[in-house]
């Protein structure tokens, strides 16, 4: 139910899934947070080509083409972050990576709620 929760809200919101999935792994099941993170990108990977498909024909992505060089320098972003994040998995703890993943959630919750 879980899953099926989050693959909903991930595909209408045109995200991955990770900032649900992640936090539902831990606290729902148990499982440590580099479980969580693994789970979570192989779990969205699917949940990321349904929602691509699906923004694909309705032309939900016309827009990004409003600005190019943004687009780009995000997903050049994106890539390098991956990269450095996947070397750097096994240096940080648990006792690390939960409150850092806390405040990133309520910080972003935050500026969600002010958002207009």
């Amino acid at each position: 139910m879980a899953g099926l929760g989050i693959g909903v809200v991930a595909a209408i919101m045109g995200v991955a899934g990770g900032e649900l999935l992640i936090p539902t792994i831990v606290l729902l099941f148990g499982l440590d947070i580099k479980t969580a993170g693994s789970l979570s990108l192989l779990v969205s990977l699917p949940t990321m080509l349904v929602a691509f498909a699906r923004y694909s024909r309705d032309g939900s992505f016309a827009v990004l083409g409003d600005d190019l060089r943004f687009t780009a320098l995000m997903a050049a972003g994106s890539i390098a972050g991956a990269l450095l994040g996947g070397l750097l998995v096994g240096v940080f703890s648990d006792l690390v990576l939960v409150p850092v993943l806390a405040v990133i959630l309520l910080v972003s919750s935050v500026k969600l709620a002010r958002h207009d």
